[in-house]
């Protein structure tokens, strides 16, 4: 018997380099919500799923940054990783990238459980941008992709409940301002890796409340769930509560089965075992299981569509087979937000590992006999009472002190913790860890003033939270202040009174264009184009000027990456009007692009071009601009030239979840079918 070892390790994988953040704030959502839920559908829900459907919902993913700078350009990558072994399980895990559990690899039968994912491509799914698929990741904080996907946690090894080592993960998660904590082991002998989650706010408000752990499985598979019920959420995004398994005379157990991506939460009885597993032909695969607290159970399917292969294949490398996603969640749903009290936690156990069970059953007929099939070797494999015990052994080590260290997060948890002094027993957020980014904020509190960036860099990140917009409130009003102020009421709804601060802000600044950018923002979110175009226009004149757009665009970019410097305008001199801006510095490419898209709103083609021709040549050849250069050719009355760029081939890295853009526009262009190449319509046949 081989007992449980952690231990480092490194892994190589083609991946495509994350990139700088987007120096601008994050003030709109980069999807606006597409579950849409009507009235009767809401009278027809039970009474705290309707409820937990309207509180709190994401207004922003302030105060984290938005990752777009990322390409699809891969090469082999080394990833620190932790590897958690028995003689059952190997677990892999890469701290740096969310936690996510990579690989679970089952020994005697050499299987890999999961939907292994041979490339790290990043790709705008997650609330922040930039997320990648396969393996096991951890979603807390809002409705969609958590944006530590491909952020950097804390890792240390602890004493497991049975006296042998498992892993921590920890971090805070900004979105909610909670502090949070995974802790995986694998007991002697087991098939099952286990994970001890919890979740605690440490403030003296209640706190939304958010959780869906996410696995990718091979989707050869039939999904089996404890449930005859589930809510689909389809692509067209209406939400209807529909029979399990046939729906529309289909199996939807299947995930090949459907044409169109999808959305089922099980609707899984009060007083079931919460488990959910995904088993092929031959009745093996995957099972999760939890204590009860983790109560929803999900299937995800891209289908059998164009749109659908299309996406699977931009995740991955190709030939690599596709996937479905199970997960499992705190609420019934992923609209669904709950509310922890003041000085509250929550905490449960989740396994994980191979399951077997006849294939007669399995893929039988009788829906109610081949989940009842499943249940029962799952009771032989790993009985419901060993779960809850487990949890219960798991409990009091919760709080223990971490030992030696694995891996190192932000330094966000830290400032927290000063600020709040704050005793987080089990999740230490070490003061060494505070970095260049925090650095102004612990001056605030350190002096009551908020230093500014050096001269021609830009803004760094906001803090929104209300004990940090208080302070911002009180401290010496200059123009930098009145940025993040603006910034921090933004957050908070008060959308007046940021307009009024950026608009302070304008008469003592050096470089407007920061403060014009946010104005701006908020002329379009509210209905005023014309203004917004205006305001768009002069900042992006002001960024050329003010020498920023040249900048490295402040330090500690997502995962370790640092911004790329561009190359001065010639001479040190500043972009005059029809000059080249700097060499592809981020902030000039994210204003830039925001830009061109408020100005073509506004019906202003030529202004468009003029922003577009001031771009260095190897930024206008990136896939963003090349899907602006074809939005301006279409402005311009050019239906042959834009037709000419789709032709010349381009990919948009950051292309969000079902866009719609490349299909119009091809359909504005030309009356031909949308060549497959462009096709991301998740609702495409």
């Amino acid at each position: 018997m081989v007992v449980m070892t952690v231990r480092r390790a490194v892994l190589t994988l083609p991946a495509a380099p994350l990139g700088p953040e987007n120096p601008l704030p994050a003030l709109r959502l980069l999807d606006p919500p597409k579950r849409t839920v009507d009235a009767a559908t809401r009278r027809a829900m039970p009474p705290d799923m309707a409820r937990q459907t309207t509180y709190a919902p994401l207004l922003t993913p302030l105060p984290t940054r938005i990752l777009d700078g990322y390409g699809r350009d891969r090469t082999p990558t080394a990833f620190d990783a932790i590897v958690i072994e028995n003689d059952r399980l190997r677990a892999t895990v890469l701290p740096g990238l969310g936690g996510r559990v990579h690989s679970l690899h089952h020994k005697p039968t050499g299987r890999e459980l999961l939907h292994r994912n041979p490339v790290v491509q990043p790709a705008a799914f997650a609330l922040n941008g930039a997320w990648f698929s396969g393996g096991i990741e951890w979603n807390i904080g809002a409705t969609g992709h958590t944006p530590l996907t491909c952020a950097p946690l804390h890792a240390a090894v602890v004493p497991a409940p049975d006296g042998g080592d498992m892993v921590r993960l920890w971090e805070w998660e900004r979105l909610r301002d909670l502090p949070f904590q995974v802790d995986l082991w694998l007991p002697d002998d087991s098939d099952f890796l286990y994970a001890g989650v919890r979740i605690r706010n440490p403030h003296e408000r209640p706190a939304p409340v958010y959780w869906w752990t996410n696995m990718a499985v091979p989707e050869d598979r039939r999904v089996l769930v404890p449930a005859d019920e589930a809510w689909h959420h389809d692509h067209a995004h209406t939400l209807r509560r529909v029979p399990v398994p046939y729906q529309d005379g289909e199996d939807r157990t299947y995930p090949l089965v459907s044409a169109h991506s999808g959305d089922w939460f099980h609707e899984v009885p009060d007083g079931s075992r919460k488990w959910i597993a995904a088993l092929d032909a031959d009745g093996d695969g995957f099972v999760h299981t939890s204590t009860d607290l983790l109560r929803g159970r999900k299937l995800f399917v891209w289908g059998h569509g164009r749109g659908g292969r299309r996406w699977q294949e931009w995740l991955t490398a190709s030939g690599t087979p596709g996937y479905a996603e199970i997960q499992a969640g705190l609420a019934r749903t992923q609209l669904e937000h709950l509310k922890l009290d003041a000085g509250g936690e929550l905490s449960w156990l989740e396994a994980y590992g191979p399951l077997g069970a006849d294939p007669r059953a399995v893929h039988g007929a009788d829906w109610g006999a081949a989940r009842a099939e499943v249940a029962a070797r799952l009771e032989e494999r790993l009985p419901r009472a060993d779960v809850d015990a487990a949890y219960r052994a798991w409990r009091p080590c919760a709080d223990t002190e971490p030992g030696t260290p694995l891996a190192t997060g932000s330094g966000w948890g830290a400032l927290e913790v000063l600020r709040g002094r704050f005793t987080l027993p089990g999740t230490p957020f070490a003061e060494s860890t505070l970095g260049e980014q925090q650095e102004p904020w612990r001056e605030l509190l350190r002096t009551g003033m908020l230093p500014a960036p050096p001269r021609g860099a830009p803004p760094g990140p906001s803090l929104v939270a209300p004990h940090w917009r208080d302070m911002l409130e009180t401290a010496p009003a200059d123009p930098y202040t009145e940025y993040h102020l603006g910034v921090a009421q933004w957050h908070a709804g008060d959308r007046a009174q940021a307009v009024r601060s950026w608009e302070r802000g304008l008469g003592g600044a050096w470089a407007r264009w920061p403060l014009l950018r946010c104005l701006a923002v908020a002329d379009r979110e509210g209905g005023h184009p014309e203004r917004a175009a205006d305001r768009y226009a002069e900042a992006f004149d002001d960024l050329c000027a003010s020498g920023a757009a040249d900048a490295s665009g402040g330090a500690g970019g997502a995962g370790g990456a640092e911004y790329g410097g561009g190359a001065e305008c010639a001479d040190g001199a500043e972009c005059a009007d029809g000059a080249v801006c700097a060499d592809g510095a981020p902030v000039l490419v994210a204003l830039a692009r925001e830009a061109l898209d408020a100005l073509l709103e506004a019906g202003r083609p030529g202004a468009a071009r003029a922003v577009l021709d001031r771009l260095p040549p190897e930024v206008r050849q990136r896939g963003a601009f090349r899907l602006a250069e074809a939005r301006v050719l279409l402005a311009e009355g050019d239906r042959a030239g834009a037709r000419a760029v789709f032709e010349a081939g381009f990919d948009v890295p950051d292309l969000r979840e079902g866009a719609e853009t490349l299909g119009d526009l091809w359909s504005a262009a030309t009356d031909e079918p949308l060549p497959y190449r462009y096709d991301f319509r998740m609702g495409s046949a």
